[in-house]
């Protein structure tokens, strides 16, 4: 007889967590213990809930587990940059990439492994897609960095910033990547402001709207060029999420205050690193307000693309703030261990 894989806690509501006490004859109250648990306290066996009995922590164990597991294998950078790979079932496994930076430490998660987007100058996009995580797998990510009890962990920075911009279109996964962000914000969760939660995504629609309805996280658009033929070229999502319709919704929506809206530009040689394209992506934004975060190209097998030059980078940024555009240059980090934009394929 095949075994009844048991369902983990982590990832559920408060109001979920409520129900699984009542089921186990419990108080309800016992359901706000185990959101403390989970969340708040970090904890990876019911045995540590010493303030649940005894019979009701093996209740608990024989119908449910917590969720949680440490990371597989790790990949340190000169940089400090470290990247982990977490086991998500079925054989497959995801990156994620700590990002230390003076008082900052950013975790860039995954919520797909591989990608149905097939963008050509990704990495992860190369694998083709293999599956959807849960909540539970991708709030994992987030709760075992750094792992207990690994080398060097005590020193590491507790997070600060999350950024859905590791494998996978987070808008593919909405559901799943909507309940960690109420994990993350709601006071029985983590209770994290918003403001320290990024989503990038290439414009999926009606996704993308459900997401500036439904959260106050920042956003961030994998634009690359403003080029419509060109984008649909290297970016097949070009074809049903124009990225025109993109700005078009963007546009009803307020980033001069807290919100914060990105665009994401990669910039190849003799591609996209020209004044005339400078110009498009002016014309795109028009009176958006957003920021444009000009990233390096990172090679990736079987691409024949080349990293636009230091000037060019350079003289982009400068013509853009000359338009009054905000823009600014994303430092490369992790690349040598291939953890840097564009370059995840778990393979750490």
């Amino acid at each position: 007889m095949d075994k009844i894989e048991k369902q983990p806690l982590l990832g559920l509501s408060l109001e979920e967590l409520q129900d699984v006490a009542y089921r186990g004859k419990m108080p309800r109250f016992v359901g706000k213990q185990l959101a403390e648990w989970i969340y708040s306290k970090g904890a990876v066996s019911f045995a540590e809930m010493n303030n649940i009995s005894k019979k009701n922590q093996q209740w608990l164990s024989d119908n449910y587990v917590i969720g949680r597991e440490d990371p597989v294998k790790a990949a340190k950078s000169t940089d400090g940059t470290v990247k982990y790979l977490f086991p998500v079932g079925d054989g497959r496994t995801v990156e994620s990439v700590y990002i230390p930076d003076r008082d900052r430490a950013t975790l860039c998660v995954s919520s797909q492994s591989g990608c149905k987007m097939n963008c050509y100058f990704c990495a992860t996009g190369k694998m083709g897609f293999r599956k959807s995580l849960t909540a539970a797998q991708i709030l994992n990510q987030i709760l075992s960095i750094p792992p207990k009890g690994a080398p060097g962990a005590a020193q590491m920075q507790p997070l600060t910033n999350i950024v859905f911009m590791g494998m996978g279109e987070p808008l593919d996964n909405f559901s799943e990547v909507r309940r960690v962000i109420r994990v993350l914000t709601e006071p029985w969760g983590l209770a994290w402001s918003p403001k320290r939660i990024t989503v990038s995504t290439v414009g999926k629609l009606p996704e993308l709207k459900d997401l500036l309805d439904k959260t106050q996280v920042h956003v961030a658009i994998s634009v690359h060029t403003a080029d419509t033929r060109q984008r649909e070229s290297m970016m097949p999502a070009q074809k049903a999420f124009p990225i025109s319709a993109v700005m078009k919704l963007l546009s009803a929506y307020d980033f001069s205050h807290q919100r914060r809206l990105s665009l994401e530009y990669i910039m190849w040689r003799g591609v996209n690193d020209d004044i005339a394209h400078a110009d498009m992506l002016i014309k795109l934004i028009g009176n958006i307000d957003c920021r444009v975060n000009l990233i390096r190209f990172h090679r990736v097998p079987d691409v024949d693309l080349t990293p636009a030059s230091e000037e060019r980078m350079l003289m982009f940024r400068n013509y853009l703030n000359s338009k009054g555009i905000t823009a600014t240059i994303r430092a490369s980090r992790g690349e040598d261990i291939a953890a840097a934009c564009g370059m995840l394929a778990t393979k750490c």
